[in-house]
This record gives C-alpha cells, sequence and structure tokens, in this order.
C-alpha cells in the first residue's frame, strides 16, 4: 500500500487570541493520532524566514533543494499549470495583488479577495505584459492567482512566500540583492499603470478591491520530483492570515473529523501513515516508531495543544 503523508499549514497560530482559541480546542482524533505516532522530527525556524515551515516541508518530501526563500514553487506550479516550455529557464511566479497604503506601512492584503475570475485575471494580465516583455522576460498566464516570469536574474534570486507578506509590511520582505532593483521598478510601473486603469474603475464601480501590484516568488529553475507528492490540506490557512479564530477553530475541527479521521483510518488498515503540523516558526513531522516508543507515547498521551503551541 501507499504511504499517507498530510501536511497541515498553519495548524498553530503565534498571536495571543490565535493562542488562546488553540487552548479552546476539543480534537480528539488529532489527540489519539499523536498517541499512535511517536517519532517525531522538529524542523526549527522563525517567524521571519522567507520560506514558512509549510513550504520546507513539502520541499523536503518532494525532494527540492533550495536555501530560504530559494525554494524553485514557480517552475513546479506552471507545470502543473500545463506550461510545457519551461527548459533551464529560471521562473518566478507573480501573484497580482492589492497593496494598501496605510498610515504607516504599505501593506499585502490576501489575493483571494480579489475574487478574480479568469477573464478578469487574464486582462489585468495583458495590460501589464509589456512592462515585463520590454526587460527581456517571458510571461506565461496560468491561473488567474499564478502568472508566470522567466528571466536570467531569478536563477539566485531570494524571495518571501506570499504566505509571509499578506498583511504584513511588504519593505521587511524586500531585500536588498542587486537583482531586486528590476522587481521594485517593474512593480512601480505596475502601479502606475494600474493606478487610473479602466480594469480599476470598473472594479471600483462593483465595490471590488483594485489590482495595484504584484508579489514575486518561488524563483528558480524547474527540479525533478524525487519523493511521493503528499496531501497539504489549506482549509487553516484563510481564518489564520485573516486571524479570524473562531473560523480557524471550526476549520480544525472539520480537519480532525475528515483528514486526521481518515488517517487513523489508513493505519488500523496497515498503511504507514505520516503527518507534518506546520506553525508560522516551525513544523513538527510525526510517523510510526518502534513498539517501545508507541507504548511511552500511549501511556504520556499527549494534549494536541500541547505540541502545537511549540510550533
Amino acid at each position: 500500500m501507499r504511504a499517507v503523508h498530510l501536511i497541515v499549514p498553519f495548524a498553530a497560530p503565534l498571536s495571543d487570541a490565535g493562542r488562546a482559541a488553540l487552548r479552546s480546542l476539543e480534537l480528539p482524533r488529532l489527540r489519539e493520532l499523536l498517541a499512535r505516532l511517536p517519532a517525531r522530527v522538529h524542523d526549527d525556524g522563525v517567524e521571519t524566514s522567507f520560506s514558512p515551515p509549510h513550504e520546507r516541508a513539502l520541499a523536503l518530501a518532494l525532494g527540492f533543494a533550495g536555501g530560504d526563500g530559494q525554494l524553485p514553487w514557480a517552475a513546479w506550479h506552471a507545470a502543473q499549470d500545463g506550461a510545457t516550455d519551461l527548459g533551464d529557464l529560471a521562473w518566478g511566479e507573480l501573484t497580482p495583488a492589492h497593496w494598501h497604503l496605510g498610515t504607516e506601512q504599505i501593506s499585502f492584503l490576501d489575493p483571494a479577495g480579489l475574487a478574480l475570475d479568469e477573464a478578469a485575471s487574464r486582462a489585468f494580465f495583458e495590460a501589464v505584459a509589456p512592462l515585463f516583455t520590454s526587460e527581456g522576460c517571458l510571461l506565461r498566464w496560468g491561473a488567474p492567482l499564478r502568472w508566470y516570469l522567466a528571466h536570467e536574474s531569478l536563477a539566485e534570486l531570494r524571495t518571501a512566500s506570499p504566505d509571509r507578506v499578506i498583511g504584513r509590511h511588504v519593505d521587511a520582505w524586500l531585500t536588498e540583492q542587486p537583482e531586486v532593483r528590476l522587481v521594485r521598478r517593474l512593480q512601480n510601473e505596475v502601479q502606475m499603470l494600474l493606478y487610473t486603469h479602466p480594469l480599476n474603475d470598473e472594479r471600483e464601480a462593483r465595490g471590488l478591491p483594485t489590482v495595484n501590484s504584484f508579489w514575486l516568488s518561488g524563483c528558480g529553475s524547474a527540479q525533478p520530483v524525487r519523493g511521493r507528492v503528499p496531501t497539504v490540506d489549506t482549509r487553516l490557512r484563510g481564518p489564520a492570515l485573516n486571524e479570524d479564530w473562531a473560523a480557524w477553530c471550526q476549520a480544525w475541527q472539520t480537519l480532525d473529523a475528515g483528514p486526521v479521521a481518515e488517517l487513523l483510518a489508513a493505519r488500523a488498515r496497515g498503511q504507514a501513515i505520516k503527518l507534518t503540523l506546520c506553525g508560522e516558526r516551525s513544523s513538527v513531522a510525526c510517523e510510526a516508531g518502534g513498539a517501545w516508543q508507541s507504548l511511552r507515547a500511549r501511556l504520556a498521551r499527549p494534549m494536541p495543544h500541547e505540541l502545537l503551541e511549540s510550533l
């Protein structure tokens, strides 16, 4: 039987409100699963890393190499979106975005809130494309929130995941690398182009947020997948990024009753299973250990929130 590996991003929050919500959660299936999967491997990190723990865990499972902020997600996503001409080029993923100008900072709103369908996304893509092609870039449209850019300067460019930047000051995630100068110039040009663009006039008339910039991430050349592709359950992501802890708790309970329960059932059938829980700093991978470890884990009966708070 095939091994079953589940990765859960945003399984644990950092904020006080989020941690209070976590302590109120009853997750009986997760508690039972943790008692049966005693072997735990921590991937310790910090909340300021460019690659969040769930991306590091997925890269490890796929066999991707790369430093912090240098994992080739753009090329991988582009291939999944049907791009067949990636070659040896270095690709980056462009996420259409709304940057909110506050009194003290510019923050990056969750792109899901743009509610971009394919027609609208393609229209914005065609509007900004000449700015990129004039710089010698190759562009590909992949999905409403996934555009792709190829350029030689992207080969080793370190960029932050959108999941790091959403709701935060964008300048903190723009490095001083020489290659970033081109990105900053293109961001400024895109902002000027779209500021009074008819596409945004129409969106404002409909009460929708404007598309006024982009975020670049996941740069690098394509790498072969050297491991089994795990299941990544993202249902906690939206509530966590929007700090809606009531919705986050409800999503966790649904996750506990669904995929976590399915992992328990798979183990009962004799399948090898693995659970990777990811916070904003670290992750923990839980999988079957020896008989003595299993006995100790059953006697300990760990509480889920105690493990999750370590992430």
